[in-house]
């Protein structure tokens, strides 16, 4: 069933406020913002005004941390959040609920929405349950990987906290192990184990890989690769298949929980500055060019390359986010964020400018 011709449900979004009222609908909104946030955020190319009051659904469907984002091939927007009473939330483009389901993840972390064959799938991960799921979009669990404690890593099948997962265009994926012991865990396209590396024998230092991407061939780059956000490492890390180390970017003063690609750029989204070192820290999303250069940094401060290209320290510049986590762009180029430990706020939207 198409979620897009399921009925909205009655009183779960907020009215939409007049564009007069825009500050204070955001601080309404997002806990987080200030009332007098700057109108546009953002460098160069890479400018943004926030939307407000997007997705705020309401007491009838709450959120507690919002981790995981992904759009389907309708425009839906769907966030996992550890809330319980609805892990999945559905959003329309505007904003307004079209479905919800989930109560079994309260340890909800990463989302990955998959293309297999014709079909949609999501793979979530659980800090809590020590497991990755397989489900269709409205909830149908399809399979079910728990620690995989045959590799002999595992002595104690809780010490696997799985953060997310990667998806290789020939359906095989990579769990990332980002709260348990740091190793990555590649799995066939049909669910079959075939290898486990990195960790601390394979140099992946704990609150490591924390999420990423399966990179595309490129010129330089004839093969698939990871591309994995390093959390408290502040940097990005290639690794090719079999887990050998490619590149390592740094990102100093940053926090990168995920990267995503679009079009020809990445978009990082920053936990905090010099997390965990200070813990009330804000948060920024940086963009990286083609070569992993950062090129604008959206509510941190501009980028800037010393005489040796090496990037300086970044940090949050306005008090927009909290704590980011996740991020996803749109076909009209506008940008979503997840944050963690944000007041129960609902994910932020910005519109490119």
């Amino acid at each position: 069933m198409s979620l897009s011709r399921l009925p909205l449900p009655r009183r779960t979004f907020c009215t939409r406020a007049p564009l007069a009222l825009a500050a204070a609908a955001v601080a309404g909104a997002f806990p987080n913002v200030r009332a007098d946030a700057p109108r546009i955020l953002g460098q160069g190319d890479f400018r943004y005004r926030v939307v407000p009051d997007w997705g705020n659904l309401g007491p009838d469907t709450p959120v507690n941390n919002c981790h995981g984002l992904a759009r389907d091939r309708e425009g839906h927007i769907l966030l996992f959040t550890d809330q319980t009473r609805n892990n999945v939330i559905i959003y329309d483009r505007r904003g307004r609920l079209v479905h919800k389901w989930g109560t079994q993840f309260p340890g909800a972390h990463g989302l990955s929405l998959v293309t297999e064959g014709t079909r949609e799938v999501l793979y979530l991960t659980d800090l809590q349950t020590h497991s990755v799921t397989k489900t269709t979009l409205d909830g149908t669990v399809l399979q079910t990987w728990n620690a995989p404690v045959e590799t002999g890593k595992y002595p104690k099948p809780d010490e696997y906290r799985p953060s997310w997962t990667l998806h290789h265009p020939n359906g095989d994926f990579f769990v990332l192990d980002g709260y348990g012991r740091d190793y990555i865990v590649h799995y066939a396209a049909d669910g079959r184990f075939r290898k486990i590396f990195g960790g601390p024998e394979g140099g992946i230092v704990h609150w490591g890989p924390h999420g990423g991407m399966i990179d595309l061939p490129s010129a330089s780059r004839p093969d698939p690769t990871l591309l994995i956000a390093m959390s408290d490492q502040q940097h990005l890390l290639r690794l090719d298949t079999d887990g050998t180390k490619l590149e390592q970017v740094d990102l100093p003063g940053g926090n990168p929980r995920q990267i995503r690609r679009h079009g020809a750029h990445y978009f990082v989204a920053h936990l905090g500055d010099d997390w965990p070192k200070d813990r009330d820290c804000r948060g920024f999303v940086s963009v990286l060019d083609a070569q992993l250069r950062v090129v604008a940094n959206v509510a941190g401060t501009p980028p800037v390359y010393d005489d040796h290209g090496r990037l300086q320290k970044m940090r949050h510049q306005e008090d927009l986010f909290r704590h980011p986590h996740d991020l996803i762009v749109d076909d009209e180029q506008s940008l979503y964020v997840a944050q963690f430990a944000s007041g129960q706020s609902y994910p932020i939207k910005l519109e490119r400018v």
